[in-house]
């Protein structure tokens, strides 16, 4: 039978929209790899991102926990799940560690929870218990895809060794993995049999990763996952995060800890302070240029302002500095990177001057957020006229960051603008951020 034109367009609209509808945080399950052992030290950074009123999932243990363990401040937690017994599985990754069975099982576990649940589940997220998770910009990023295909969601390691012994082509556990739901429910239908077949294999991950090979699924990598195989400062990494939204964070216990005269808990606890305002701007850079001085200003959105005292093109900028060191030093590929790094120059004085997040606030009457950054002294001579060293303070101007899909497909890096500040003295500089005009180039314009 004939329909009118009409009819037929708005049945496309409302089959595309379905699909095409931003996936929220309670779409989506969470399954949390732990241990007896682990759990009470990291119970708090989780704490830091789960809301146990839009949240479901639980975090595995390979027994239970006491009472006290079990009690204290449960409300603010996932649940707790006991996994289920995996000695019947082999593990022969000599010098290894068995527990990898049971933290890939942990999707089967996890489905077989939640596939039958009344609540629409779109997509099923694992990470180990000090994954720190940006759930708002998680779910936005997901949105991209359409749940109801397969697909296998992360980011492999910064570490080209650790690529190349575990697979360029895996989502590392520790930065988290996405399974859509359509896949997850197949994959756990056939997980146990597949996994008999990789007893070799070393990690959790690594058995997820073979066994979706084996249902013909690649993976689909997005850079805001975080494997952090680094030690010591990440400073350099975060500076040049890429415009994708911060999804995950991981190892920070092995990383200096992010804010100065600070404890690695309450840094990444501070980081939380602005992320609650504007998660999808947390880390996102923008460079803009003071002609007058030649100076070069990054601002690391919620993070930190960096003024480097030359004109530096944004091609080289965007290097990440080499504040931190490998996973493991002992040299070779385990010594280079999966990306472009700049010297971090030895000598203090000759790096950027650096300010770091103090505070951020919202102003109610017109959505304007301000974020303070204060600088990080160091023991310096300087020029009092030309050098970004007599800024005390930076005060940065924006919006909440609301992309939609279409601009979460193919981002664009947002412009700053110098703001005159002859009532401040010169000690405090004022920038704000907005969205670069459809031409614009971010580069020193002559005067």
């Amino acid at each position: 039978m004939l329909q009118p034109k009409d009819t037929i367009n708005a049945y496309f609209s409302s089959s595309q929209d379905q699909y095409q509808s931003l996936t929220e945080i309670d779409h989506i399950v969470f399954g949390i790899g732990s241990s007896l052992n682990s759990w009470p030290a990291r119970r708090n950074y989780v704490k830091l991102w789960w809301d146990t009123q839009r949240m479901r999932g639980c975090v595995f243990v390979d027994s239970p926990l006491s009472s006290l363990e079990n009690n204290t401040d449960s409300h603010l937690l996932p649940p707790i799940c006991v996994s289920d017994d995996t000695s019947r599985f082999r593990y022969t990754w000599a010098g290894g560690d068995r527990n990898a069975i049971r933290i890939a099982r942990i999707v089967l576990e996890t489905v077989r929870m939640f596939n039958a649940s009344a609540d629409e589940v779109r997509w099923y997220v694992f990470g180990d218990d000090d994954t720190i998770f940006i759930p708002e910009n998680l779910a936005r990023t997901l949105s991209k895809y359409d749940h109801r295909s397969w697909y296998y969601i992360g980011a492999t390691s910064e570490i080209y060794h650790q690529n190349w012994l575990f697979g360029d082509d895996m989502a590392f556990g520790g930065g988290g993995v996405a399974l859509s739901s359509s896949l997850a429910n197949v994959l756990a239908k056939n997980f146990d049999s597949c996994i008999e077949r990789y007893p070799h294999l070393y990690g959790g991950d690594s058995r997820i990763h073979a066994c979706v090979l084996e249902l013909g699924v690649g993976l689909s990598h997005e850079s805001g996952f975080h494997q952090f195989d680094v030690n010591g400062n990440a400073l350099g990494i975060l500076t040049s995060h890429s415009t994708r939204p911060l999804v995950s964070l991981h190892h920070v216990s092995h990383l200096d800890p992010l804010f100065p005269n600070s404890t690695t808990f309450s840094a990444v606890q501070h980081l939380f302070s602005a992320v609650e305002l504007d998660p999808l701007r947390i880390f996102q850079l923008s460079v803009c240029y003071d002609r007058r001085y030649s100076w070069t200003i990054s601002v690391s959105w919620g993070y930190t302002v960096q003024i480097e005292s030359r004109h530096m093109l944004l091609h080289d900028v965007l290097r990440t500095q080499e504040t931190f060191r490998p996973w493991q030093n002992f040299g070779g590929l385990a010594s280079v990177y999966t990306f472009n790094t700049r010297e971090f120059n030895p000598d203090p004085c000759k790096r950027p001057v650096t300010f770091f997040m103090e505070h951020v606030s919202s102003n109610p009457d017109d959505g304007t957020i301000q974020s303070v950054y204060k600088q990080s002294y160091e023991n310096c001579t300087y020029d009092p006229i030309s050098s970004p060293r007599k800024i005390e303070e930076v005060r940065v101007f924006s919006r909440r960051s609301d992309p939609d899909i279409r601009k979460l497909r193919a981002p664009r890096r947002q412009c700053c603008d110098i703001f005159p500040t002859s009532s401040t003295n010169g000690k405090v500089l004022k920038i704000g951020i907005r969205e670069c005009k459809e031409d614009e180039l971010i580069y020193m314009h002559p005067q």
